[in-house]
């Protein structure tokens, strides 16, 4: 009986893989990256990567620049401008009687704040609220309204010598007077500056730690000092 000859496709039990069979392998693997839907997720993911790189580059270089101090941010600017406005308007002397005015004492002084408030009811301010406070302003007075009262608080930072006037954001035309720690009377009647000028804003070497503490805060019931 003639023998069979050997299959050259085994070796020792095991299949042996011809160069032409590994050739089409490679060949069907490279033919892969011609489909339609890898090409496509190949693309996308190479998209995504290259935006990550873009983000990380653009977030350091941010960075850099607000460390550098060569961006500002906008918050930040707008709140040193808040802190360091001063109407620059040139106001009138309002006349007293159209002057809404509310008297507060911020001092030890028992009475403080309702002699003054009869003071200013005798020069025809129209005097509204008389009571106590505290604040952690130092210096003579604070003469506070909102934008609508520049004008009367005007009028009435002629009568206190010394005074500082601060804006708040109160709408209507009112204004407070609260007499701090180095408060020491109003100006004479007669010596009124009465002549256009501007309002008088802290001055630098007089701090105010806490611009939320200054505007005034009634005790309640208010007992005039």
């Amino acid at each position: 009986m003639a023998r069979k000859p050997p299959d050259v496709t085994v070796l020792h039990g095991h299949r042996v893989i011809s160069g032409s069979e590994l050739r089409a392998t490679f060949v069907e693997q490279d033919d892969a990256g011609n489909n339609p839907v890898r090409l496509r997720r190949r693309i996308l993911h190479g998209a995504v990567l290259v935006m990550l790189v873009g983000l990380i580059v653009a977030a350091i270089v941010v960075a850099l620049g607000i460390m550098n101090g060569q961006i500002k941010l906008p918050a930040t600017e707008r709140s040193k401008a808040a802190a360091s406005v001063c109407p620059a308007a040139t106001y009138d002397y309002t006349p007293p009687g159209k002057v809404t005015l509310n008297v507060y004492n911020a001092t030890s002084r028992a009475g403080l704040a309702r002699s003054i408030a009869k003071e200013f009811s005798a020069r025809k301010f129209a005097v509204h609220a008389v009571g106590n406070t505290t604040s952690s302003f130092r210096g003579v007075a604070l003469v506070v309204s909102g934008a609508a009262g520049q004008s009367a608080a005007f009028s009435v930072q002629r009568n206190v010598p010394g005074s500082d006037y601060v804006q708040d954001g109160r709408t209507d035309a009112s204004v407070d007077v609260i007499l701090t720690g180095d408060f020491k009377g109003l100006t004479r009647p007669e010596l009124v500056d009465q002549t256009p000028g501007r309002l008088s804003c802290p001055r630098e070497n007089r701090p105010v730690a806490d611009q939320s503490k200054v505007t005034p805060k009634p005790t309640a019931p208010p007992t005039a000092r």
